[in-house]
């Protein structure tokens, strides 16, 4: 049987082995959940120019300096948090995974009492133990492949049996840095980071469906 990405006919045909690995590591904002972030206006309140990485931009500043940037960085993911929603498909594809018996984790930009505060009002919360959840204070913030890389020696798990799912480009960055496969959720359907992708979907269903034409 083959099995081709929908979206890309004219792309080569993706691997459906992929699929059968038993270590997934999800993004959360806009990957799980549909975010409620407003980055332009947290760009806004803490003094940055447009379009830049907000993370990157307070790690450069003095720590003096940043000390407050950072507070009320915590205060604004904190707000947003409480307002994001599952995105679709994402409960049915942890279940479909979960009862497989495959490994759930997250790795997020985001910190541990946001993470928290959103998979709760997610309701999600149960498919993750908290040491497979790893936040920006607990390793390199991606597209650094830092966090995946501790998963994998907490799993005792090889690479090859891993996979990343995400909506950016620093996801999909730092599951290649890590050497697993790669899943682009691309919800706008538009965007093509096809150097760094193993499969690109639109929804989190499609992986469902995938996974069921393969038994």
């Amino acid at each position: 049987m083959k099995l081709t990405n929908p979206q890309d006919i004219d792309r080569p045909v993706f691997d459906p082995l992929i699929l059968r690995r038993r270590h997934w590591i999800f993004d959360m904002d806009g990957t799980l959940t549909v975010s409620a972030h407003d980055f332009e206006h947290m760009r806004r309140e803490l003094g940055l120019a447009p379009e830049v990485p907000i993370l990157e931009a307070l790690h450069a500043m003095p720590p003096a300096e940043a000390a407050p940037l950072w507070q009320l960085l915590n205060e604004l993911e904190f707000h947003y948090a409480g307002k994001a929603s599952l995105m679709q498909g994402a409960p049915e594809l942890l279940q479909c995974l979960h009862d497989r018996g495959y490994r759930l984790a997250i790795l997020t930009r985001n910190t541990m009492p946001v993470v928290k505060h959103t998979l709760k009002a997610c309701a999600i919360e149960h498919f993750f133990p908290l040491d497979y959840i790893l936040d920006r204070d607990s390793c390199i913030p991606k597209p650094s492949p830092d966090g995946i890389n501790q998963l994998l020696q907490m799993w005792h798990a090889d690479a090859g049996d891993s996979v990343m799912v995400g909506d950016y480009l620093y996801d999909l960055e730092a599951g290649k840095g890590a050497g697993v496969a790669t899943v682009h959720l691309d919800t706008r359907g538009n965007v093509d980071w096809s150097g760094v992708t193993d499969l690109r979907v639109e929804n989190l269903g499609e992986i469902i469906q995938y996974l069921e034409e393969m038994e």
